[in-house]
């Protein structure tokens, strides 16, 4: 209603259909003085409320399409033909090339989760994806200069020659992997460690009868288990230092743990037998319960009696090393471009990045091209575990290389290619597609996951790491988890403890794919903060059984339905009906069960099968029928089939699907 002043707020309401009292709180936040519905607000003052509201109706729409844009699947469709592209290519060329608008593109990456800007870059893959929607098909290559910098050279077996093994020394801390390599380097490192604890991954070449072998020391402290990671992730063989005096404890079973995730062989060092309260044998039956058996008794694990401190056993472990190593037949080529592993990068204030690299195979040599990651450069020096300056090095040698243009991601391949044009296009690639896999970042794995990992072609491995408040109920649940594995799907344990839920878990679950439990736990420390940022699906319970349902539920998701066929009846033709507008029709005498309008039907003649398909009209007399039993007459015609016989069997079944069973 509107007055010569304005209009009235109950007017003003009903017309935006809101509540009167909620446009008066509209009214009072813009400033504006009305009391009651009766109050009347000029018309400046009612075009402002409009408009006000007419923006918010849009952001929400807005936010709304921004929420369902990257849900709604893409439709699959026909290509109607191709482009080709070479490597990475930014929105603006992309829509040229489909012959659509940069908008367009861009909309379609929306929806793909990613936000891009008309000159940025994106990936093939992401390009397939969003051509795709276009009906148009992705070709792409890589330039021959790329394809040559990039290409993996298939070695002849004339090239390959004996690589030194790496080694990785791993436990639990103060039981002495240190004062180990102290002995086998006759160096004293730990004086120059603070609280004797190893506070960087550092690596090590030595020479054993004639033999070189390279070490990695990985920290011991719980604080450094994501560098424990990636010491076992790139090594041959695992040494584990267990100290008699003090048995298996918690980051021994974690270093165990690691090891078997990188699928090394694992040698078994039992330090400090020269302690009075060594007990070597407790040790071997401890060591058993992690599914580590001495071979003295029965079992494949090489276990060596060694004091590090009285320098005895050394020579019998070094042995044993290298005759592990023999039995790996370990190969490389040194005669071609060299690849290795950035295991640490830091950045130098005298010397820039300096990144500490083992190389895999190959030789790197000064003045080198390469890029490890996003970060390319040119080696400017090479320097050796004893801190001097080398030309080139070779496989499963660890060296220090300078010139890189900023400091690298430890665990990233390093490669050495053709030029510096090279290495810059590929590093710049490399982080692009790092960029994109942030933005599609999803889960590591959930429980959720399971059933779509199936239908991929996935594992059908769970991986489970455990956490429980007490040993008793780790067993306990440890028992029921165990109890629900198949021939389908294998529950695998890959770690428990009691204790909180720490960030070695976490690090644990991210390089083998796991599901983190607990069971009446905290989280430690930044855990939680990590598990969210690497995705890993953690769950915490309070009550056993609900664990157990929990992961059975995802095991019945990993497994496909059973297709059952059931035959509902038999019918026999006596005699057949020609109408020129149905066709034939077979007159039908149901023998037993019933036939049923919409099933599947086989015709069999002479007990052979003719035809297989549908049983698109069922009659009984004139009319229609949705079913007809045994001992009736009926009609039958298919629009797949017209030529039937007297004597003919037509068999009525349909298929059932039905859950799988654990």
């Amino acid at each position: 209603m509107a007055t010569k002043k304005g209009i009235k707020v109950s007017a003003l309401a009903e017309e935006l259909k809101m509540e009167a009292k909620d446009l008066l709180k509209q009214l009072k936040d813009l400033g504006v003085s009305a009391k009651t519905s009766a109050s009347i607000v000029s018309e400046e003052d009612a075009k402002a409320v409009r408009d006000l509201l007419a923006k918010e109706k849009k952001q929400e729409e807005k936010k709304i399409e921004e929420i369902i844009s990257p849900i709604i699947p893409a439709v699959p469709v026909k290509t109607t033909r191709q482009i080709t592209i070479f490597g990475d290519i930014n929105v603006k060329d992309m829509s040229d090339m489909l012959g659509v608008k940069p908008s367009d593109v861009i909309k379609e990456l929306m929806r793909l989760g990613i936000l891009a800007t008309i000159n940025q870059r994106i990936n093939p893959d992401v390009a397939k994806q969003v051509a795709a929607i276009f009906k148009i098909e992705v070709i792409s290559k890589i330039k021959e200069e790329e394809k040559e910098a990039v290409a993996v050279q298939k070695d002849e077996a004339k090239h390959l020659m004996h690589r030194p093994p790496i080694v990785v020394v791993m436990g639990h801390v103060d039981h002495g992997k240190t004062k180990l390599l102290d002995a086998i380097r006759k160096t004293n490192v730990m004086a120059t460690e603070a609280g004797g604890i190893t506070q960087h991954i550092g690596a090590y070449q030595v020479e054993v009868k004639g033999k070189k072998v390279t070490f990695l020391d990985t920290p011991g402290h719980e604080a450094f288990t994501a560098l424990r990671q990636r010491g076992a992730k790139v090594t041959d063989v695992a040494v584990l230092v267990v100290a008699a005096d003090d048995g298996v404890m918690p980051q021994t079973v974690e270093a165990i743990n690691h090891a078997k995730a990188a699928g090394v062989p694992i040698i078994v060092a039992i330090n400090k037998v020269d302690k009075p309260e060594a007990d070597v044998e407790r040790v071997k039956k401890q060591l058993m319960e992690q599914q580590l058996v001495a071979e003295e008794w029965g079992g494949k694990t090489v276990m060596v009696p060694i004091s590090a401190k009285q320098g005895t056993g050394i020579d019998e472990l070094l042995e044993m090393i290298l005759l592990t190593s023999d039995i790996l037949e370990l190969k490389a080529n040194p005669n071609r471009a060299g690849t290795g592993i950035v295991i640490e990068a830091k950045l130098d204030k005298g010397r820039g990045p300096v990144a500490t690299v083992l190389i895999g195979n190959g030789t790197v040599k000064v003045g080198d091209s390469f890029y490890a990651g996003g970060v390319s450069g040119k080696v400017r020096a090479l320097i050796n575990d004893k801190g001097k300056n080398i030309k080139s090095a070779l496989p499963s040698q660890p060296v220090e290389v300078l010139g890189a243009q900023s400091v690298p991601v430890p665990g990233e391949v390093f490669r050495v290619v053709h030029d510096d044009p090279t290495a810059r296009k590929l590093s710049e690639k490399k982080r692009m597609e790092e960029e994109q896999a942030k933005m599609l970042k999803g889960k590591v794995l959930t429980l959720e996951d399971f059933s779509k990992k199936i239908k991929e072609g996935g594992r059908k491995d769970l991986n489970i790491i455990l956490k429980a408040d007490v040993q008793g109920s780790l067993e306990a649940i440890k028992g029921l988890l165990q109890n629900l594995t198949t021939e389908d799907v294998r529950v695998n344990i890959i770690h428990s403890g009691a204790g909180a839920i720490s960030e070695s878990d976490i690090m644990l679950a991210v390089a083998s794919r796991s599901i983190v439990i607990g069971f009446n736990v905290s989280y430690d420390g930044g855990a939680k903060l990590m598990a969210d940022d690497k995705g890993v699906d953690t769950r915490i319970y309070d009550i056993i059984y609900k664990i157990a349902d929990d992961v059975k539920a995802a095991m019945l998701g990993m497994l496909e339905p059973i297709k059952i066929e059931a035959v509902l009846g038999h019918a026999v033709v006596k005699q057949l009906f020609r109408y020129s507008k149905v066709g034939v029709i077979a007159g039908c005498i149901v023998k037993d069960g019933k036939v049923l309008r919409g099933s599947s039907i086989r015709i069999l003649r002479e007990g052979k099968k003719i035809y297989d398909g549908k049983l698109d009209n069922l009659k009984r007399f004139k009319e229609d029928a949705r079913e007809v039993q045994a001992g009736y007459e009926c009609g039958i015609s298919t629009s797949g089939f017209s030529d039937f016989a007297e004597g003919d069997t037509i068999e009525c079944y349909e298929i059932r699907i039905e859950a799988r069973k654990l």
